[in-house]
């Protein structure tokens, strides 16, 4: 199978995408990565190391300043646009990589790829820690739709649902709607209307969740609105980075600096579990293919884990079980 990768999306672009396609294949060896950039940059870095590695040349790039439409629309030989083309138009392309602008890929996924049919809207649905060891969450939306329809938020949940299921081998996922009180009565509109609509679907739905439990490890997806749920994201984002920052620096306060040392230690295991790129990007949840977007910052790490979670979601057929439950949920709707 082969993963068609955007080499030149991200701040750290192209260096850190090559090196971690090298390393993907590495890894798998049933696995073809291809490119899609500036083929002479792209080149130097392999320095020959091009087993199962394609290149395609593409001379534009898309800046995260650009309208995403026209950007989509007017750069076809931008190294995103191309990577796109390769999607469509191969069957052994099983899914696309980028670290690029999230509008321009969230755009070109909807423009050049497609839903899968009864999805209303594809939606973000990155992966976070928790507080229980080796137990994660699922936002979804994170972005891709602010404003929504109880019918976006049911789809949301049915496709999450089935992405938890896969990553992390859970029978039934425990999916909780998003919401400023736990009790069925407390919500807006959106969410008062959503919640017994919930009850309907093929998915163990537990109710509301705040969002102070979101990390406890208690359920395994998260559904929201958009706007919500980008919120809620950059808030644990922020939260999680401002916490580093403060116990750094009160550490270095710390006149007992062996014993600093040592605590600095602790903390860099604490750190680690609450990476949030360990299983790689975000996948944009309902595309006939799968598109999986990674932070602007990734490294080669990043790029590679975001490689191989493609395969692994290809290989455990997510779209179609997304489809199965679309028609389970249609016909007990029926």
């Amino acid at each position: 199978m082969k993963v068609v990768v955007d080499a030149f999306g991200g701040d750290n672009a192209p260096l850190e995408v090559v090196e971690g396609a090298v390393l993907a294949v590495k890894k798998n060896k049933d696995l073809t990565v291809i490119l899609t950039g500036d083929e002479q940059k792209i080149r130097e870095i392999l320095a020959q190391r091009e087993e199962r590695i394609e290149v395609v040349d593409a001379k534009e790039i898309i800046s995260n300043n650009e309208a995403p439409t026209i950007a989509i629309r007017q750069k076809k030989d931008s190294s995103l646009v191309r990577a796109f083309d390769l999607l469509k138009e191969n069957d052994d392309v099983v899914g696309l990589v980028s670290a690029g602008s999230t509008g321009a890929v969230l755009t070109g996924a909807i423009l050049k790829i497609g839903r899968i049919k009864g999805i209303s809207r594809p939606a973000l649905a990155p992966i976070l820690p928790t507080a229980k060891d080796g137990k994660s969450v699922i936002i979804c939306d994170s972005g891709a739709n602010v404003d929504c329809k109880s019918e976006n938020l049911l789809h949301f949940a049915i496709m999450a649902s089935a992405f938890s299921s896969i990553m992390f081998g859970i029978e039934s996922p425990k999916v909780a709607l998003l919401n400023n009180g736990t009790e069925e009565h407390k919500g807006n509109e959106l969410t008062k209307t959503t919640y017994p609509l919930m009850k309907t679907i093929p998915v163990n739905f537990v109710g509301n969740c705040e969002a102070r439990e979101v990390m406890s490890g208690d359920v395994d997806v998260i559904v929201a609105d958009g706007f919500a749920g980008n919120v809620l994201l950059k808030s644990v984002e922020g939260v999680a980075k401002g916490m580093s920052q403060m116990i750094s620096r009160e550490a270095k306060k710390n006149i007992f600096s062996m014993i600093g040392a040592l605590m600095m230690g602790k903390f860099k295991g604490l750190k680690a579990k609450m990476d949030v790129n360990k299983y790689g990007g975000a996948p944009f949840l309902g595309c006939k293919k799968l598109v999986l977007k990674t932070h602007g910052t990734a490294n080669r790490e990043v790029f590679c884990n975001t490689i191989l979670q493609v395969v692994k979601l290809h290989e455990n057929k997510l779209n179609e079980k997304i489809e199965k439950m679309v028609e389970e949920m249609t016909e007990e709707q029926k």
